[in-house]
């Protein structure tokens, strides 16, 4: 199979676009005709129609629909009052030049952790307006692979000038005296939030160190000092971890209860007073929503987005008001698309990890072994340039996807090869493996496709009888 370039090949003047390479003598690459081609003089049906909605006024939403969106941060968080209070506690030594305890977050998904950070460090910002002796950084560690990785983006979060970012191929001693002497020209006092941070401990390889060397930063630092605030999803991730940093993580805690449905009405009702026109809402709309999420474990972000996705619906309909009908379209909706979401969404080691066991599965159809697993990933990190990680590292990945669902390993017998995981998929192939070849990182190893073609899968064709 031919190796496709990157999309980001598309910048470089000397290598022409994917969409733009002729095969089999005139046909674009994906099997697009006339891909590639100038762009018509004359506008076409899909321009006159795109046209159309941009200059029709939406009757139903009344702003910006990011108010119903999970990284809105509104002015009010309904039934967050007492955790909000406790956090500002814990974190209000920093306004006086003073270094807070380090803080642990607990809360399933969806229960307003990171919305009650991000509104604390506002209100902390606010007071302390331009003064450099208070900063944030903030990193979502499910977006960061390793432990160097992590030290560099902290790092270049704080670096004032392009010239002082910290670059790609140092040693991690390197990359930690980086960003130690970054933050000791700053000075001050920094709060560090690590979102996810059990991410960091799910890698196996590599959680004591970068967590130990996070949690005594201090008492290297000679200008700045450290404060780490921690979001997580699993109650006993510090479990574990090494003694010594799981003293030094545990100085506070607050665990975060999941929203009821009563809960879950309130604060669909507010975001919806700021999102919709009055009088756009059929009764039993909200309540359908809270419902269906108070049954997900109260997860605030599902109910949000069922209320933004039926309001879309709505709209697509031509419809005047927004319905219980317009709800139960929209769950069935988010339900197809939340897997295809959460593979998009891996660190990108892990995405190669399951894109090469989707491959063996869909030749194989049967359970696949941890070792043709690994020599699969091997194959494709070499065809990317990439160093790939240890035996160790991927069996941790794949601890971390049957977690997430998308697959399953049970221990079998090999008898005198003695014992192996056996693998399993647990996701619709034709819709999971598009999904990671329209990424950038998998896009040069995918297979290519007819764009034209109409792919069914279970969701679309509910009369198929297969598994996918």
């Amino acid at each position: 199979m031919p190796v496709r370039p990157l999309a980001s090949e598309a910048t470089n003047p000397a290598v022409a676009p994917v969409g733009d390479r002729r095969q089999g003598g005139g046909t674009p690459a994906g099997g697009i005709p006339g891909a590639g081609a100038p762009l018509p003089t004359t506008p076409s049906s899909a321009a006159e129609f795109l046209d159309s909605i941009l200059q029709t006024k939406s009757e139903l939403f009344r702003g910006s629909r990011e108010v119903l969106r999970d990284s809105y941060v509104p002015s009010r968080l309904p039934h967050r009052e007492e955790e909000i209070r406790k956090v500002a506690e814990i974190l209000a030594p920093a306004l006086r030049g003073e270094l807070p305890s380090n803080l642990l977050i607990y809360g399933k998904i969806g229960t307003g952790k990171t919305a009650v950070v991000a509104q604390v460090r506002q209100d902390l910002q606010r007071r302390v307006g331009s003064d450099p002796k208070l900063t944030f950084v903030t990193v979502n560690c499910g977006n960061i692979d390793t432990p160097y990785s992590l030290l560099q983006t902290i790092g270049n979060t704080i670096a004032p000038t392009e010239a002082e970012r910290i670059p790609t191929g140092w040693s991690l001693d390197r990359v930690q005296a980086a960003m130690r002497r970054l933050m000791d020209a700053k000075g001050g006092t920094f709060l560090l939030v690590l979102d996810e941070i059990d991410r960091l401990v799910s890698r196996k390889a590599d959680k004591d160190n970068v967590l130990y060397t996070l949690s005594q930063i201090n008492t290297e630092l000679e200008d700045a000092r450290v404060g780490l605030i921690g979001i997580s999803n699993d109650l006993k991730f510090t479990s574990e971890l090494d003694a010594r940093v799981r003293s030094r993580l545990n100085e506070e805690k607050i665990l975060f209860d999941p929203y009821n449905a009563p809960q879950l009405q309130d604060i669909l009702r507010d975001r919806a007073k700021e999102a919709f026109r009055d009088d756009v809402l059929d009764p039993g709309v909200v309540e359908r929503c809270a419902a269906y999420a108070a049954l997900e474990n109260g997860d605030a972000r599902r109910a949000l987005a069922l209320l933004r996705l039926a309001a879309e619906m709505a709209e697509r309909d031509r419809a005047k008001r927004i319905t219980p009908d317009h709800v139960v379209k929209a769950k069935n909706r988010l339900e197809q698309d939340i897997i295809v979401d959460c593979c998009r969404t891996l660190p990108p080691h892990c995405k190669i990890l399951l894109y090469a066991i989707l491959q063996l599965y869909e030749r194989r159809r049967a359970g696949l072994h941890t070792g043709e697993v690994f020599d699969s990933y091997r194959r494709l990190v070499d065809r990317l340039g990439l160093p790939p990680l240890t035996a160790r590292s991927i069996s941790g990945y794949i601890g971390e996807l049957e977690t997430l669902g998308l697959v399953r390993a049970t221990i079998v017998s090999r008898g005198r090869g003695g014992r192996s995981r056996e693998i399993l998929v647990d996701v619709p192939l034709s819709e999971t493996i598009p999904a990671l070849e329209e990424d950038p990182l998998i896009a040069p190893i995918g297979k290519p496709k007819n764009r034209g073609q109409l792919l069914l899968t279970n969701f679309d064709n509910p009369n198929r009888t297969g598994p996918f």
